[in-house]
């Protein structure tokens, strides 16, 4: 419990071990927070030395609430990826988490499900591959919780065989709690591909995809 003095005079002692404590920077204005658990979405904080005005800064001290703090994840695909139909869209799949705090797979494995509401840089790179001539025509766009976002797709055209390529960009998006995101792929001509190549000195493996979501702002 924090200590106060009277507002009128006070015993010499008492006044002596508070000045003592506010040079060594003991201002009562420290505290430890338990964060709620078993899925609670808020903590609240009773206090009276807390006013309208008061501002309330926030370090974690466990690694759960660092979790909590700094959502990421990363994650790739160590396979070929094809699709069977022009006219159907598919989700870009991942099995490999590289880092997980806070963001991570779920079923199937091209949904990447946040734990926190936030805003999220959600950014993918793509190893495209054609496997027979002529130009063809990937197309890439971002889904949330199954339904597409608005002028979130490009498209890039790959001509002919073995002309790979690789699509990288990223988008920012504003998510609840327990959404999930897709990123999402169609293409005119099935011999398009997202490709991986094993390891061949002195260059590393190459995923067919590679994609990262970080926490930029929490809400």
């Amino acid at each position: 419990m924090f200590r106060t003095l009277p507002p009128f005079g006070g015993d010499p002692r008492a006044v002596s071990e508070i000045v003592r404590g506010i040079m060594n920077g003991k201002t009562n204005n420290v505290g430890i927070i338990t964060l709620a658990t078993g899925g609670a979405t808020t903590t609240t904080i009773t206090d009276r030395r807390i006013g309208p005005d008061s501002i309330l800064l926030l370090t974690p001290l466990t690694a759960a609430a660092n979790s909590d703090s700094v959502p990421y994840g990363a994650f790739q695909d160590t396979t070929d990826q094809t699709i069977a139909s022009t006219t159907t869209a598919y989700q870009m799949t991942f099995n490999t988490t590289d880092l997980s705090s806070g963001v991570s797979r779920g079923s199937p494995t091209s949904r990447i499900i946040v734990s926190n509401a936030g805003v999220y840089n959600i950014q993918f790179s793509a190893q495209l591959d054609k496997a027979s001539g002529a130009t063809g025509h990937i197309y890439i766009w971002l889904r949330i919780n199954g339904s597409d976002v608005t002028n979130s797709a490009g498209v890039i055209a790959i001509q002919g065989t073995s002309a790979e390529s690789i699509a990288v960009w990223n988008w920012l998006s504003t998510l609840a709690a327990n959404d999930y995101v897709e990123i999402m792929w169609s293409t005119d001509d099935t011999n398009v591909q997202l490709t991986h190549s094993a390891a061949s000195a002195p260059v590393p493996a190459i995923p067919s995809v590679i994609l990262t979501v970080t926490q930029v702002n929490n809400i």
